[in-house]
């Protein structure tokens, strides 16, 4: 009788192993990879990691988000078609590197159209940012969530004070058809370059001069071979991160959602550093003897309104976009 009990024990515990061990497969941890084209201890990477440290703490540990920071796994737009595809999880890119995708995006980033970063804001947190995120989801891609990135200005190898300045230089653009159109509306010469060669290119003179924020230009050492520091803040581009359909497909409804409310309480921190880092930037580079032009309003006007043949070529599907960012107050 002893025997039969003991086996039988053995036999249930045997069960019980086999069935905790299923449980233990199914409850190892979910790791997603996230692409980070910037350094470590860049503003905008900094977010990447709360976001990851909010998945992580909200998700009990099931569900980890690994940061590869500094180009690891590519440049953004290799890295783009790897999540698309789904051999990367998720990568936080500028909108113009997805704007091939959703069109829409080209509104968020035209020329002068915020009348700040307030106004940005309330545009990406509201009904208009909501809407552009889904359209992701056509191109097998899911839009989690915004970035803070500042805006935009241009930075030379010798004095810009004004548009006619601009005539004929050689200007780095992002790898998007409305970066292009901008600097050509100026009278510059559009050349197109990948985020990584543009200090090459500066410095060997395949381009005269490129545009990005403040941070960037003093993380990329950018200064040191294009000295002229113009404030024109012609565009504010934000960031997104955006994750792979056919991997977030694989988790449940309330995973997704985790990850989008991580991604969305990981804002005000990644804008809390960018503000903090941009002052910090700017100072750097003029203590480092760039030379910075402050445009006047009358100039800055001139600025502006060379960039009418840019709009007048948007489609009516753009145009309608950028009157309901106009019409946010």
């Amino acid at each position: 009788m002893r025997k039969r009990v003991a086996w039988f024990t053995m036999g249930f515990f045997f069960v019980v192993l086999l069935g905790s061990g299923v449980s233990m497969a199914q409850t190892k941890p979910i790791v997603l990879k996230l692409a980070e084209t910037h350094p470590q201890d860049y503003p905008i990477t900094k977010g990447d990691y709360e976001f990851a440290r909010l998945v992580k703490e909200r998700s009990n540990g099931r569900i980890i988000v690994e940061v590869y920071h500094s180009k690891q796994l590519g440049e953004e737009r290799a890295v783009i078609e790897q999540v698309q595809l789904g051999a990367i999880d998720m990568t936080r890119v500028s909108i113009s590197a997805v704007s091939a995708f959703v069109r829409e995006l080209d509104a968020f980033q035209l020329p002068y159209l915020y009348r700040n970063a307030d106004h940005m804001w309330k545009v990406l947190n509201g009904p208009i940012g909501e809407e552009i995120l889904k359209k992701h989801e056509a191109y097998n891609f899911v839009g989690l969530g915004w970035f803070e990135a500042g805006s935009r200005n241009f930075y030379t190898k010798r004095p810009v004070k004004t548009v006619s300045d601009l005539k004929g230089m050689k200007i780095r653009v992002q790898q998007a058809p409305l970066m292009v159109a901008m600097v050509q509306a100026l009278g510059a010469v559009a050349t197109p370059l990948p985020f990584g060669e543009v200090y090459s290119a500066l410095q060997t003179g395949v381009v005269d001069g490129a545009e990005n924020n403040w941070p960037s230009y003093l993380s990329t050492s950018h200064y040191e071979v294009a000295k002229y520091f113009i404030v024109d803040e012609h565009t504010r581009v934000p960031e997104i991160t955006v994750a792979s359909k056919k991997v977030l497909d694989r988790l449940s409804k309330e995973d997704r959602a985790l990850l989008v409310q991580a991604m969305r309480d990981a804002q005000p921190y990644q804008c809390k550093l960018w503000v903090e880092y941009e002052k910090v930037a700017e100072k750097a580079v003029r203590d480092r003897g760039c030379v910075i032009t402050e445009v006047s309003p009358a100039e800055k006007q001139k600025f502006m309104d060379a960039m009418k043949p840019v709009y007048d070529k948007q489609p009516p599907e753009i145009m309608a976009v950028v009157n309901k960012i106009r019409a946010v107050k």
